[in-house]
């Protein structure tokens, strides 16, 4: 008996981790006014291999079946399009309209330190502005969030369509755009020799090839340097990145949220700003989050090219965070005391527990019933600071011993006096 190749089964330590970085992302999301969704994992076949869909790639990962009707199935890759589909779906929405999302998906892919075949994504998503201000709202979500996991971050953001202007500028034919810039994406992971390489089989001529590596040789290159050399500044694309670039000035997140003219992600249904999150001290390589504008896909689900559903959305590499959070060795949350029941006293010890329960109290009942001294070490290795002992002679007068392990003194109460006390 084993697990699915990249699976795993999470408990103790590994899942208190893990339940405790959703809630701080969940409260950080309902902060921002964010809507919970919960969307299917099962989907038409059809609308996961669809052309706005996740890229061939993530296609060919993708876990396909065929249920008892003979219909063609599959397993969601991802969050994006299955909350595309409720857009489509439900015409009626108000907009804008902002939503998250924290649930498994899966992928048949190499599985790698980083990579696995079923995994946690989290999602928030923003349908409905048009404007910059979706992106920049986002971008002050990030922030709140990985301040308060105790994360330093680097958002690094671009706008494609300012990157195919550019590419344009040096005459890159349309058709070759897209690949040109899956390349430049790697610029920061493959040396330069590898980057030539790539674009000689790509079937780039020599000057074209020339005037790339002259632009990706600007050191910390910026807007303003990219935009002006290649004479493309009250281009759409460029306006785009000038607007947002001014409401980051204006929020203070400049030192968080750098441009990175080359970056452009590998999805292909990105049509403007994309971003991607990365540890700012540089101890963790991989990816801590990333995401972009796509204003097309909904329209394209809903079979009208003509209607436009302005949407951006952010993911957070929740494996990848989970990672960094656990090796801060973060202990588990023990509970507030252990009811300890002596005799045949386990349905009064049952009754109390639930009186604690109902008053916001953890507890913990122990029904081992080992030697009370070997309990007692228990409770004491786990940090745990107080004990209620029920015998016969307390249920019969209603009563308890409460202990206090750090101090080692015994007190009688009732219930009532035991949860004013623990509760301070």
């Amino acid at each position: 008996m084993q697990n699915v190749k990249g699976t795993y089964d999470y408990f103790g330590l590994e899942q208190a981790i893990r339940k405790n970085v959703q809630a701080t992302l969940e409260e950080v999301f309902e902060l921002y006014d964010f809507d919970g969704m919960d969307t299917s994992v099962l989907n038409e076949l059809d609308l996961l291999t669809s052309k706005y869909a996740g890229g061939d790639e993530i296609l060919k990962e993708m876990y396909q079946l065929t249920d008892q009707g003979k219909r063609s199935l599959g397993l969601r890759y991802d969050l994006t399009i299955p909350f595309a589909k409720v857009i489509a779906l439900n015409p009626g929405i108000e907009l804008p309209f902002k939503r998250y999302e924290i649930g498994k998906v899966f992928r048949d892919g190499p599985v790698k330190r980083g990579r696995l075949r079923e995994f946690i994504q989290c999602d928030v998503d923003v349908v409905g502005v048009v404007g910059p201000e979706a992106e920049a709202e986002l971008m002050q979500l990030a922030t709140e969030a990985f301040k308060r996991l105790e994360i330093p971050i680097v958002l690094r953001w671009n706008n494609r369509r300012f990157l195919g202007e550019v590419l344009e500028s040096i005459g890159i034919s349309p058709e070759k755009k897209l690949t040109v810039m899956l390349t430049l994406d790697k610029i920061n992971k493959i040396g330069r020799e590898d980057i030539i390489k790539e674009l000689e089989s790509k079937g780039l001529n020599t000057s074209s090839i020339s005037e790339i590596l002259e632009l990706i040789a600007i050191e910390n290159p910026t807007f303003e340097q990219i935009s002006g050399k290649c004479g493309i500044q009250k281009y759409p694309g460029a306006l785009e990145v000038v607007a947002l670039q001014e409401l980051i000035v204006k929020l203070g997140l400049e030192r968080i949220c750098k441009f990175d003219p080359f970056l452009s992600r590998g999805l292909s249904f990105y049509t403007g700003t994309v971003y991607e999150i990365f540890d700012a001290t540089n101890s963790y390589k991989s990816s801590l989050g990333g995401g972009g504008r796509y204003d097309s896909i909904i329209g394209q689900l809903v079979g009208k090219k003509d209607v436009r559903y302005p949407t951006v959305g952010l993911s957070f590499g929740m494996e990848s965070i989970i990672e960094m959070m656990s090796n801060r060795n973060t202990p588990i949350k023990p509970p507030s005391v252990v009811v300890i029941p002596i005799g045949d006293t386990i349905a009064e010890a049952l009754r109390v527990s639930a009186e604690l329960r109902n008053s916001g109290i953890r507890v913990r009942i122990d029904n081992s019933k080992r030697k009370l001294k070997k309990s007692l070490a228990s409770v004491s290795s786990k940090a745990i600071p107080y004990v209620i002992f029920i015998g016969e002679n307390e249920a019969s007068a209603g009563n308890l011993r409460l202990k206090d392990m750090n101090e080692m003194t015994e007190t009688v109460v009732n219930v009532t006096e035991a949860i004013d006390f623990l509760k301070i």
